[in-house]
């Protein structure tokens, strides 16, 4: 896995944080000039070669819904192995491969780090964990597709508080839309727990983006996010042992547990960082808007989680929000 950057950040780029986009922006930036292009464009983009442009555009724009749908049909893995396995269990197995993984790949290095460093690396690990923790808790009890939508709302307050424009306040108010629209008028009928969870899921979403781009500045290549990895698997252990117990060492369950990892994280970020080589940040947060209907359709083939005419309204109104917002915030980098 040859990365520039930290793996973390694409998932801040998803909602059109300022900080975060604009490091996106750079990195893609810094590819087009390393391959020999402009800014956002691959090898086959140049003069004279139409076809080969073509082509060649396509590939990120396949390489990030790759990356959706390897991500969102994970979650579904993960859900079919809760089971088994217990939400905690589930989230215990997934970071722990996941940071193994990483572990042999990337090959941190562990000296040369200032306190202030592993201050935030720690910071980004528990900011991991607790998102991950509370998100499966939340797929334990509501559809995924309706757990995503939910989730999506604390990193697009993070963007509306962080862009302090009318506009951006504009779309959360059409995404709250979206929320009272899936609540029906009151959570219970979603299970107020499950809902609970999701929304507070989202919150440590948005500490996970302010974390991680602050990873990325002090680590080189996705160093920081495998230490990261770590301290989030440490400390997720003792509640997966706690509720799974010997539940965990079952061979078909530790199998489920690492496909559960290399589908939501290890191959996402890999897909996610080839495309931000060729596509521009702002585009690729777009695409990443679309993740609660890629997480309904894969809730929908897998675990037969099907979405009343108001539930797919809800999510389409918190899609346009984040998509708004994401199209707001480049408008304004533009006229600076």
């Amino acid at each position: 896995m040859n990365v520039q950057r930290s793996a973390a950040e694409p998932a801040a780029a998803a909602v059109a944080v300022p900080e975060a986009v604009s490091a996106l922006d750079g990195a893609g930036h810094k590819a087009g000039r390393e391959a020999g292009n402009g800014p956002g464009t691959g090898p086959g983009t140049g003069p004279g070669q139409p076809g080969s442009g073509r082509r060649a555009a396509l590939v990120p724009i396949v390489l990030v819904v790759g990356g959706g749908l390897s991500v969102q049909f994970g979650s579904a893995v993960a859900a079919l192995l809760m089971p088994k396995a217990g939400a905690l269990g589930v989230v215990t197995l997934r970071l722990a491969a996941a940071a193994l993984i990483l572990l042999v790949v990337c090959r941190p290095k562990l000296r040369g780090h200032s306190r202030a460093d592993w201050g935030t690396v720690v910071a980004f690990g528990v900011a991991m964990g607790g998102m991950n923790t509370l998100f499966y808790q939340a797929l334990d009890r509501i559809p995924l597709g309706i757990a995503v939508t939910l989730e999506v709302l604390g990193p697009l307050a993070l963007s509306v508080f962080a862009s302090r424009r009318l506009i951006n306040v504009l779309w959360a108010g059409l995404a709250l839309v979206g929320v009272v629209l899936l609540g029906g008028g009151g959570f219970d009928r979603l299970d107020p727990v499950g809902a609970a969870y999701a929304l507070a899921a989202g919150g440590m979403w948005a500490a996970y983006i302010v974390f991680s781009a602050r990873t990325g500045r002090r680590f080189p290549q996705a160093d920081g996010l495998a230490l990261a990895m770590v301290v989030a698997a440490v400390l997720s252990l003792p509640l997966g042992i706690w509720e799974s117990g010997s539940k965990l060492t079952v061979p078909s369950t530790l199998a489920l547990g690492a496909a559960v990892a290399v589908l939501s994280s290890v191959l996402p970020y890999t897909l996610e960082l080839m495309a931000l080589r060729r596509l521009p940040a702002s585009t690729f947060a777009v695409m990443m808007s679309l993740e609660p209907a890629i997480a309904a359709t894969a809730g929908f083939l897998i675990l037969n989680q099907a979405l009343s005419t108001t539930d797919a309204l809800a999510i389409a109104l918190v899609i346009g929000a984040s998509m708004g917002a994401v199209r707001s915030q480049r408008g304004a980098r533009r006229k600076e």
